[in-house]
Parts: structure tokens; sequence; C-alpha cells
């Protein structure tokens, strides 16, 4: 059942505006779709965020779709997004953009937008996150933060970038840690994800970084028992607690949202693939846990400033 958001005037009053000016450029409505849910904590609640801050900011009527993980529901949701007027639709997921390019045709009015994927046809946008550098970093403060000299990355795939970003930067950090790298082959299978975590944790890792958004929370809990280290993926996950989560490799997908809305309405967002990294603001650590030294935060802190002015990492 298509999903409107009822209770607009609290979205706005919690994103810290009302009253916003109806959009006067391209967006008339805008849809999401979501593979799974956007109660998650990480990625599907990032996009509820975005689809909050794009109805706030340009006053227009916004709406979503959970559950969206076949070719067969997507054309059902677009065509329903079609006859209420939507003509900006975010696929939340890289399985999106292969579907919008098979149906982007029929709608030459409404503009799709996909995430770390394809888009080949004039009217469809794929965002694709720069993953190597946070996960370098990440790998940084999981190295500093080692006591066994061991640390544990469970990425969902092999060709997320930030799996081997993680690696170099726990090596740029110390050549002798030891990285066990291992993968899920999915994004939510959350049983799968913490079986990984505990062939990890018997390895003797004792800071991990689960790179998949829809396990790493009960990766969080598990290993939070265990008294050891977490670095956070997505979302600062700091709130799981300062003991656990050294700090976290955040994409602001939200914001990336309301940024592309933004250049859509006014007629600026280009078709292709765009690629977006700290520079562009929408990547970022997290919050320091206390239990990371004041010294090593500067440290990396300088980094990523330099990181973001000459596009090099310290390793280049």
């Amino acid at each position: 059942m298509l999903k409107r958001f009822g209770l607009i005037l609290v979205s706005l009053l919690l994103l810290g505006g009302c009253g916003q000016p109806l959009a006067t450029g391209k967006v008339e409505k805008v849809g999401l779709l979501v593979p799974e849910t956007i109660n998650d904590q990480v990625w599907g609640t990032k996009g509820y965020r975005g689809l909050l801050q794009i109805q706030s900011s340009l006053g227009v009527d916004v709406f979503f779709k959970e559950g969206m993980n076949s070719q067969e529901d997507v054309e059902a949701a677009v065509k329903e997004f079609d006859r209420q007027g939507v003509n900006l639709i975010y696929g939340h997921g890289n399985e999106y953009a292969a579907y919008f390019n098979k149906m982007s045709g029929k709608y030459p009015d409404i503009h799709f937008i996909s995430f770390n994927g394809d888009a080949r046809t004039k009217n469809t946008t794929s965002l694709n996150f720069k993953g190597y550098a946070m996960g370098f970093f990440g790998g940084m403060v999981a190295s500093h933060m080692s006591k066994t000299g061991k640390v544990g990355i469970i990425a969902a795939y092999e060709w997320q970038p930030e799996v081997e970003g993680f690696y170099d930067g726990a090596m740029f950090e110390n050549k002798d840690t030891k990285v066990d790298i291992r993968f899920v082959g999915h994004w939510d299978d959350q049983k799968k994800a913490l079986d990984v975590l505990e062939g990890v944790l018997d390895e003797g890792a004792d800071v991990i970084y689960p790179a998949g958004d829809g396990y790493n929370v009960p990766v969080i809990e598990r290993v939070k028992d265990r008294g050891l280290y977490i670095i956070g993926y997505i979302s600062d996950q700091s709130d799981f607690g300062e003991s656990t989560v050294l700090t976290s490799t955040v994409q602001h997908v939200d914001d990336l949202y309301e940024l592309t809305a933004e250049k859509f309405n006014n007629g600026e967002l280009k078709s292709g693939n765009l690629s977006f990294d700290f520079q562009d603001g929408v990547i970022s650590l997290g919050e320091f846990s206390p239990k990371v030294d004041s010294k090593f935060r500067e440290r990396i802190g300088t980094f990523i400033n330099s990181y973001k002015e000459t596009g090099k990492l310290p390793n280049q």
C-alpha cells in the first residue's frame, strides 16, 4: 500500500522548520523505494530521513514503499507513483539502477535516482559513494586501538571499495596488524553475519568493522556483549555506547538526497553516474569514543583535512 506522510507538521518540526514555500522548480512530488525497511536504524532509515529533508526544504509531497526487491514490485510502484504525480524517484540501493534503466523510457517525465549502480539512460542518475577513503580511515582507527593486533571486517560483498581501504588503512597505521576479511554475500543476512562474526572473534580480532547496512546493528550488540570494539558503518552509531563504538564511517545519504533534489529542482542534476566523497561533505567520520586518545584523533583529523584538500591519502 502506498504510504504518504500524514503527520507532516511533526516531521517538519523535527527537522527544524515548517511552513516552507512550495517548490517553484522541477520537483513536483518525490517517491522513495526501499528494498527492506525504513526502520533498520542504518541504510533504510537514512533514506527515510533524506526524504523528510526533501519534504522540508522543498515543501513537496513525498511517498515511500518498502519491500521493493523485484522488477515486478518496482514496476508496479513506479506506475502508482506516476498516477500520484511523482516526477522524482529514489531507488534506495544499487539494484534499482538496472530496474530503472529498463523502465525509464516508459516514463520520460520522471527522473530516476539509484545508489552505487550504473545509470545508462538520459533520465536516470546513479549516486556513488567513494568508499575507499572512509574504509582507510576506519582501518587506521581499528589498527590503532587493537590490543591483540588483529582486526576484522565483515563486508557484504568483495566489490566494496571500503574493504581494500580498511586493509590499507590498518597496514598504514601498523604494518604488523592482522586483518581478517570475510564476506556475508548479502546486505541484510543477519544470521550469516553473526555466524561469520563468531569465526572472526575466535581468531582473536578485537575491533570489528561490519560493512553491511542490514546486519551491523546485531553485530554491534554481539561485540558489545563481548566487551570489544566496533567501527560503525553508514550512520554515526555512537549511541550504541562510547565504550564499544570507537567511531563510525558515515555516509550522509540524507544530505545527499536533499542536495540532488535541489539540483533537480534547479535543472542542474546530471544523468549518468555521479561520485561523492569527503570533499563533497557527504562522507565523514562520526563521533569518537573517549577511549581513542586525543593525539591520534588530532593526527587522523589532519590526514582527513589533507585528503579533502589534495585528494591524496597518507599512504599515497
